[in-house]
């Protein structure tokens, strides 16, 4: 058996419609903390940005022009389809549907996923500029979308 030499990373962005401390996100705020630990608990979990690494990284980025509902997070996982199942068939799943009570919609993509070599911590600057490549030149193989995994899948090239 080959040994495992690249995993997957994944950055998601957001603007919230209201402040983390507004009581009209309370829906979003009050389950972040059970969605990161059914995340944690997920088969091919390896990694994610926790709080104090994410102020830290957030200082050096200038996201949605500074705007203070601006929320991302970024994660690491050993397979595609491992954060694939904890996205689309865990609660999380149920939650995403929910975005748009939380979220203003963007006429960009919010989020991408790309390889990475195994031990590599991801940068908030690093997924950012994967998400600006994804937005400006479409789905590669080193950044792209479910849609795209996906797509991937049913040709049996994934």
């Amino acid at each position: 058996m080959k040994p495992v030499t690249q995993h997957i990373a994944e950055l998601n962005i957001g603007q919230l419609w209201h402040p983390l401390d507004d009581p009209r996100t309370a829906g979003f705020t009050d389950n972040s903390d059970r969605l990161n630990a059914v995340a944690e608990r997920s088969q091919g979990f390896v990694w994610r940005c926790l709080p104090e690494e994410a102020e830290r990284e957030t200082q050096t980025v200038n996201l949605y022009d500074g705007d203070p509902c601006a929320l991302w997070t970024m994660s690491v996982w050993e397979t595609p389809d491992d954060l694939e199942a904890f996205v689309h068939r865990t609660v999380h799943g149920a939650f995403l549907k929910r975005r748009s009570e939380w979220f203003k919609p963007q006429d960009h993509k919010t989020y991408v996923i790309w390889p990475i070599t195994v031990g590599h911590t991801p940068t908030l600057r690093e997924g950012l500029d994967r998400l600006a490549r994804l937005q400006a030149d479409g789905p590669s193989s080193d950044a792209y979308d479910f849609k795209t995994l996906m797509a991937r899948k049913a040709e049996g090239s994934a």
